[in-house]
């Protein structure tokens, strides 16, 4: 399990610029780089107001050096290093609000090729969270694949990684199922 949030724009200090599907100038490094818009799918721009990242989802990654470079099947491992900044920034495209109606602390990102949306996942490590151990899979990502959620959550006061758990069960309930015994924290 890793954790994601709205990417506040505040973070960065990149050269102001502006873009389709946002009035105004913004960071970016916002817009662009690997712990913005495109990454994260939505951000708080410095003016309070929250926009998403509107595709294209093909646009690549690039490496520090500008390597090409993508995610792999493990979370968190990418095929040539990190990603720092979309490969082809010009053609992104950015819209107001949210992307999706997601909750802090009770959505999560999943892989649909193995997780349905909608369905319930519990994890006993989210038992001291709002959510009390139970999410409910409302999104998805380019970097989710397989066994792997990505909870949804506020941005943490300063950059960080989140958390990150490895290796620990969850119970997932695909939708119209009901689990044998449900567990509670």
């Amino acid at each position: 399990m890793t954790e994601y949030w709205p990417s506040p724009e505040r973070w960065f200090g990149g050269p102001l610029v502006r873009v389709p599907g946002i009035p105004g100038r913004h960071r970016a490094d916002w817009l662009f780089g690997a712990r913005g818009l495109p990454m994260e799918g939505e951000g708080i721009a410095s003016d309070g107001r929250v926009y998403h990242f509107a595709g294209p989802y093909d646009l690549g990654w690039a490496n520090r050096s500008g390597a090409a470079t993508a995610p792999c099947a493990a979370p968190g491992f990418w095929t040539n290093g990190r990603p720092f900044k979309l490969r082809r920034p010009r053609f992104a495209r950015y819209g107001p609000g949210h992307a999706r109606t997601l909750t802090y602390w009770k959505s999560a990102a999943v892989d649909p090729h193995l997780i349905a949306f909608g369905s319930r996942i519990f994890m006993r490590q989210l038992c001291a969270t709002p959510a009390r151990g139970w999410v409910v899979a409302r999104d998805t990502g380019g970097a989710i694949r397989g066994a792997h959620i990505d909870l949804y959550r506020p941005p943490p006061f300063r950059p960080g990684g989140g958390d990150a758990l490895r290796n620990e069960s969850m119970l997932v309930v695909p939708p119209g199922t009901r689990p044998r015994t449900t567990p509670h924290c």
